[in-house]
């Protein structure tokens, strides 16, 4: 579990080289969404995307000037990034400011543009495109900041996927954009929200959980090999089988989804004939390891 307050140092390796460029181009895409998308459908993304969208058009009908989404967002995030400094590792939240800055460059700098006049279509590929960019940012180390951070402390410390939790809180923002602009937005939005939402969760492994179930002859090797993959507890289950009545070990391994493809391939390289099932865990209670962003 990571603990809060520690010291960080930012670290940098040869992968950073390819996920700084992928970190700016998810950006791109997003900012390209809000512009194309979200921009002709008069939609509410979720998060602070949402929220600043909602104060930049609310403040143009009470001010004299309008302070554009760009440089609200900007402000939020910056101050979400000064209080979870001490709790998320470092090089996570330096991704997540470039990236929430390019968002903020580029959505500035974009055209509008109206590809269809269609809400549904509109709802639903905005959608896409605005998980499907959140979701690069996320496998490259990085977020949109604001809300994302919220629900990543939130799901280190549960050890679940918490979107669902900020997808309901969400649910004020659309409320007050529904009684302030009409509740076809507000609903169009929602499908906007629960479309992006999927894609992210989807593409998102890191706080989801797998349990895999090996039966084989070698489990002190495979057991020693699976330490080196991941930092994971092993449980050992002596057993049978019923056609050969031969004694095996059954292992039970709990690591977090995207590791299971190491895990299992480290299995057959040592245990070719290893019998392993997979399945998915709703939640784990007590003591899990869950390595902490860097």
């Amino acid at each position: 579990m990571e603990t809060k307050g520690k010291t960080n140092k930012i670290m940098f390796k040869k992968e950073d080289c390819l996920m700084i460029p992928m970190i700016i181009l998810s950006s791109f895409i997003y900012a390209a969404g809000m512009n194309i998308f979200v921009h002709s459908g008069n939609l509410f993304p979720g998060g602070y995307a949402g929220i600043a969208r909602l104060l930049s058009l609310v403040t143009s009908e009470i001010l004299p000037f309008t302070i554009s989404f760009s440089v609200i967002y900007f402000a939020m995030n910056i101050i979400t990034t000064i209080i979870v400094w001490k709790v998320i590792g470092h090089k996570f939240v330096v991704y997540s400011v470039l990236w929430f800055s390019m968002t903020s460059l580029f959505t500035s700098l974009l055209p509008y543009y109206e590809i269809t006049s269609d809400p549904l279509l509109i709802s639903v590929f905005g959608g896409l495109i605005n998980g499907f960019a959140i979701g690069v940012a996320l496998r490259n180390n990085a977020s949109s900041g604001g809300s994302d951070f919220i629900a990543i402390d939130l799901s280190v410390h549960l050890n679940r996927p918490t979107w669902n939790y900020i997808f309901a809180g969400n649910a004020v923002v659309l409320f007050i954009a529904g009684l302030k602009f009409g509740w076809n937005q507000a609903l169009y939005s929602i499908i906007f929200q629960y479309v992006s939402k999927e894609v992210v969760n989807s593409m998102h492994q890191r706080y989801k959980t797998t349990r895999i179930q090996c039966v084989t002859d070698y489990p002190d090797e495979i057991s020693n090999a699976v330490f080196h993959t991941c930092r994971h507890g092993i449980t050992r289950i002596p057993c049978e089988g019923e056609y050969s009545h031969k004694g095996h070990s059954l292992l039970l391994i709990t690591i977090n989804t995207y590791q299971m493809r190491d895990v299992i391939e480290t299995i057959h390289m040592v245990d070719h004939h290893a019998f392993i099932t997979v399945n998915n865990v709703e939640r784990v209670v007590g003591n899990y390891y869950q390595k902490p962003l860097d």
